[in-house]
């Protein structure tokens, strides 16, 4: 048994029950930046328990790694580390790691006991390390009701602000800058309007198509499946896009023959790159604080909105009664869909799908920007369209299967369009385009750029924690 690939396994599942029982226990683990945090955690303690036990790579923790044991029992040290991590992550859920520890059939004895010591206190370290990390509230943050600016989504009042402090306070994981990005196309802007146009007919609620003008570009059944493929919102049943990832590097890892090494690194890197990511993202959201489509589009005329000015007729590109097909409230029948509670500019879909994805292939020896052979021969299918989950009018969605001849590099630009079949980002939140919508990776803007910096940063610099990049900015007080 691969001790990494079945402890990985646990804490997915770990995320995909805390996103369906609501535990209060664990809310500091929900939320893309929660699931990234803990599965960075976690993964970066098995890293240093496994290798410090069989050497080569040195550890994250550099000289505040514990003593190994002599001869020591690797699958131990590994099950210790992710037990403990995740005992304290998921508090709700430790009876069901300790179920799994038990069917993990580790070896009783000496060597065994301590190197299970080694990785609780390895983990033990690990948490230390993060506990200081600020929490994802909103209290104390006040909105701007000026224009282009995020405000709570009109179809769902009262959601509140996601985590709009802790992106700057967070100290970062392991990359040594605080890459950041330009800022986006503002509205006057050819880029903006373009970008307008498009996610205000690919992007719309389907009981709404028949409102749009004709030369709106509807929808394709391709691309509502795309949108649907990559979501992962937070939703019942499923958990958030570092969970999605994560499934998608498994496969990627078994086609591999990857063995038990190879994935202590992989995945270490993996999920540290999407720690750092949602981070530096957050950070660059609420710096930009940018609005979402459909405020943008209901509000897109400067006579409309909270401080607008008087006019008389309305600019042909608004639409104050759009709505967006949004993010989908799977298995959660009666709620409707909805714009996420953060801003829009850059995506944190595209900026977690290209740090994992650029990671791997940086790991593999695929780096640059273009088709790989990643994916070659694979099927992936979404937890989304498995033929299982629901709609939130409880309809079951149908069984896709997907191939991906381009590859990781097809899914990292694919993963960043679809927020816009979904209408819940500007194409721009992922990166920019070309007059011919193709992608333009020279201008430094969106996630897919922000996700690349990262990935690149740690293939670069590898995984130390003594030399990661602060905070932005020290909360009021400290």
């Amino acid at each position: 048994m691969d001790p990494i690939m079945y402890w990985n396994e646990v804490a997915l599942e770990a995320d995909r029950v805390t996103h369906t029982t609501g535990d209060p226990t664990e809310a500091g683990a929900r939320g893309p930046l929660g699931s990234s945090r803990a599965l960075a955690i976690t993964h970066l303690a098995m890293h240093d328990a496994f290798f410090g036990i069989v050497g080569g790579q040195e550890p994250y923790l550099g000289n505040r790694l514990p003593t190994p044991p002599t001869g020591g029992d690797v699958a131990a040290a590994v099950a210790g580390a992710a037990r403990t991590t995740l005992s304290a992550l998921y508090p709700a859920q430790r009876d069901h790691f300790a179920a799994r520890h038990l069917a993990a059939g580790l070896v009783d004895g000496k060597h065994a006991a301590e190197s299970h010591d080694y990785g609780r206190r390895v983990a033990g370290e690990l948490l230390a390390l993060r506990r200081g990390d600020p929490g994802h509230g909103d209290e104390g943050y006040v909105p701007s009701l000026a224009p282009e600016h995020h405000r709570e989504d009109p179809d769902s009042p009262g959601q509140g602000f996601y985590a709009p402090f802790h992106g700057a306070r967070s100290a970062c994981f392991a990359v040594g800058v605080r890459h950041g990005l330009d800022g986006p196309p503002r509205p006057g802007d050819r880029a903006y309007r373009r970008a307008l146009r498009q996610v205000r007919g690919k992007g719309i609620a389907a009981h709404l198509t028949g409102t749009l003008p004709d030369r709106f570009p509807q929808r394709t059944p391709t691309e509502t499946g795309i949108g649907l493929f990559w979501a992962y919102d937070a939703a019942k049943g499923l958990g958030t896009p570092p969970r999605l990832f994560n499934q998608i590097v498994r496969r990627v890892a078994r086609a591999r023959d990857n063995d038990p090494a190879a994935n202590a690194r992989l995945f270490a890197l993996v999920n540290t790159a999407m720690a750092d990511g949602g981070i530096l993202c957050w950070t660059e959201k609420y710096r930009h604080d940018l609005w979402r489509p459909v405020v943008g589009i209901r509000e897109h005329d400067s006579a409309l909105g909270p401080t607008g000015q008087g006019g008389t007729e309305l600019d042909p590109d608004t639409d104050i009664g759009w709505l967006p097909s949004g993010a989908p409230n799977t298995n959660n029948v009666g709620q409707k869909n909805r714009t996420p509670n953060f801003p829009a500019y850059p995506s944190g879909h595209a900026t977690f799908g290209a740090a994992a994805l650029q990671t791997v292939r940086q790991f593999y020896g695929r780096g640059g920007h273009g088709p790989d052979d990643l994916a070659d021969g694979l099927e992936f299918v979404s937890d989304e369209l498995n033929g299982v989950s629901v709609d939130n009018t409880g309809t079951v969605r149908p069984r896709l299967a997907r191939r991906f001849p381009g590859g990781l590099w097809q899914m990292i630009e694919e993963n960043g369009r679809s927020r816009v079949y979904l209408g819940v980002h500007w194409v721009f939140d992922a990166f920019a385009v070309d007059d011919e919508d193709r992608i333009d990776l020279g201008p430094n803007v969106g996630g897919v750029r922000l996700g690349l910096a990262v990935a690149d940063d740690l293939a670069a610099h590898g995984l130390h924690a003594a030399t990661a990049a602060g905070p932005a900015e020290e909360p009021a007080g400290s």
